[in-house]
């Protein structure tokens, strides 16, 4: 199990071995979401309303991609 330490202003340090699982980098932003009481962190890949196929990973096809490219 890997920890962290929140500061009096809420902050943390995300320890190494995250960092490196998530290829984390100065000035890069994450993502969080909570499900049935835990927290997902992730590196935001990008806006996903410029990706639209982000959330909807049954419909990222080569196809899809091709038929929705231009909309």
């Amino acid at each position: 199990m890997i920890t962290s330490r929140l500061s009096s202003k809420s902050q943390t340090t995300i320890p190494q071995p995250v960092r490196k699982a998530l290829n984390l980098r100065e000035g890069d932003e994450l993502v969080y979401v909570i499900e049935n009481g835990r927290v997902i962190l992730m590196r935001d890949e990008g806006d996903i309303f410029s990706n639209p196929f982000a959330t909807f990973t049954e419909w990222d096809s080569d196809a899809d991609h091709k038929a929705y490219d231009k909309l």
